[in-house]
């Protein structure tokens, strides 16, 4: 895996990884790991993406040049990548229906029936690739290439919370009324985002997430 150093502003090194989506992932959040299991003194927050890293440190206790040297001996010294071990979730969808009323439109745009559809994102585990765009929101894949489709060409202003969408190439569910340009296959009644739970989102990156179809 090459990795690509990017300085972000005074206090924080990007760690981009170059080649398959999949495999940039599993790097990144192995690396994330090393990191939290034994965080350098300098070490101020850790911010995993789908293949990227974002390592944020303390400008007067080290610079761009000590963390990228610190990166890469630890790059030098890793063991190959293990398969996924990760927590197992096993998410409840009901598709189709009000529930996924873009099911039959996302189908028809792959050519391929609506219960294969339900099918492929039932046929993980798949992994929590990152958390973002908004708490506790999971992007979570790669989708067979099966699956993969754009975003849809209109946005909608509110998507209903629970809502399980796809686009290309991964899966993600609404923790809340959002707006969003994925599309809805069906809806889940976890609870991805609780303020008041420890931790407050429910998946991880890392996790593996098995999709069941109700």
């Amino acid at each position: 895996m090459n990795w690509i150093f990017r300085p972000m502003g005074d206090s924080a090194l990007l760690m981009e990884a170059e080649g398959d989506g999949g495999e940039a992932n599993r790097a990144a959040l192995e690396m994330a790991t090393a990191l939290e299991s034994s965080p350098p003194l300098w070490l101020s927050a850790v911010v995993p993406a789908i293949a990227s890293l974002l390592v944020c440190f303390d400008p007067l206790a080290v610079s761009h040049v000590g963390v990228e040297a610190h990166l890469r001996a630890m790059l030098a010294s890793a063991r190959p990548a293990e398969p996924d071990v990760g927590r197992l979730v096993r998410i409840p969808v009901r598709y189709g229906g009000a529930d996924g009323p873009d099911l039959e439109d996302a189908a028809w745009a792959l050519k391929i029936s609506p219960a294969d559809l339900v099918a492929l994102h039932c046929a993980g585990p798949y992994r929590v690739m990152m958390i973002g765009f908004a708490p506790g929101y999971p992007y979570i894949g790669p989708l067979p290439e099966a699956l993969r489709i754009p975003r849809r060409a209109t946005p909608r202003s509110a998507v209903p919370p629970g809502s399980v969408a796809i686009a290309a190439g991964l899966s993600g569910i609404y923790p809340a009324r959002l707006p969003g340009g994925w599309h809805l296959i069906g809806r889940t009644d976890m609870r991805l985002f609780d303020p008041h739970a420890h931790p407050p989102a429910a998946l991880a990156p890392g996790d593996r997430v098995q999709f069941v179809s109700l």
